[in-house]
């Protein structure tokens, strides 16, 4: 079990999904060029205020400094630095990230509908198939809308503000919004995706320690935006197969049907 206390103190918040590492690794090394930056500015200003102090020099000097090679040299290695950290460092993750979507048959796929102010996650059920979703539809008890007349939507089933994921698998979730913009974020997952009406963005993670995390809207979305919040509750499979079951028995309860699979 994860403490998320562990935020609270010096450094990144905790590493909790299985590309978060890479995201910190390139996080840590610019850190680490600032800090070299930081001190070797430190210490050229300094030199230059002993240097170039006014009792040394009372009078000032008008005429322009010679240019060397050299002094482009500092300016050369940050240059050379930036273009290694972006193209051999960050491409890579980036395309992991972005570009290498795992297989759906192998993942927990989950749509997120986002509204203000709250986040809708839609799970397909036994079937493995999104039913439809018609406007119409849409209620305080059906709040994306599903169309239970649709025999692909008859066990799928809504969790709201609230993302049950397996530890150790793929999550693969689809995001789209019904109003405006917002932006699904999870620190620990080192996850930040815009969440934009009219389009599906996907977007993967895979945790890999058990608890509980926050779920934040990163995009000011209205009056409301403070407290569009959630939570992503990691579960081993057992827990999260015995979730998915109770939601099913209580979505089967709502619309009146046998228990068991849906028809």
């Amino acid at each position: 079990m994860i403490d998320v206390a562990q935020n609270y103190r010096f450094g990144l918040p905790v590493a909790a999904s299985t590309y978060a590492a890479h995201v910190d690794s390139m996080l840590n090394l610019v850190h680490m060029g600032m800090y070299v930056i930081f001190i070797v500015w430190g210490l050229f200003f300094t030199y230059c205020l002993i240097r170039f102090r006014q009792g040394k020099n009372p009078k000032a000097s008008y005429e322009a400094a010679e240019e060397k090679v050299i002094h482009f040299v500092p300016d050369a290695l940050i240059l050379i630095f930036e273009l290694w950290l972006i193209f051999i460092i960050g491409m890579p993750v980036y395309s992991e990230i972005k570009e290498k979507m795992p297989d759906e048959k192998s993942s927990n796929v989950v749509q997120l509908i986002a509204e203000q102010f709250a986040w809708g996650f839609e799970y397909p059920g036994p079937d493995g198939v999104f039913g439809r979703k018609d406007p119409k539809q849409i209620s305080p008890s059906n709040t994306i809308g599903i169309d239970y007349s649709d025999p692909y939507a008859k066990d799928d089933y809504v969790s709201l503000n609230e993302l049950h994921v397996p530890v150790n698998q793929p999550t693969l979730i689809y995001l789209t919004s019904k109003d405006v913009i917002h932006s699904f974020f999870v620190p620990e997952f080192r996850v930040k995706q815009d969440v934009i009406p009219g389009m599906k963005v996907p977007l993967w993670f895979e945790p890999n320690k058990i608890g509980t995390y926050e779920i934040g809207c990163a995009q000011l979305c209205g009056l409301g935006h403070y407290r569009m919040r959630g939570e992503v509750v990691v579960q081993s499979k057992e827990d999260f197969e015995a979730w998915k079951q109770a939601k099913l028995k209580e979505l089967q309860e709502s619309l009146g049907q046998p228990a068991g699979k849906p028809s």
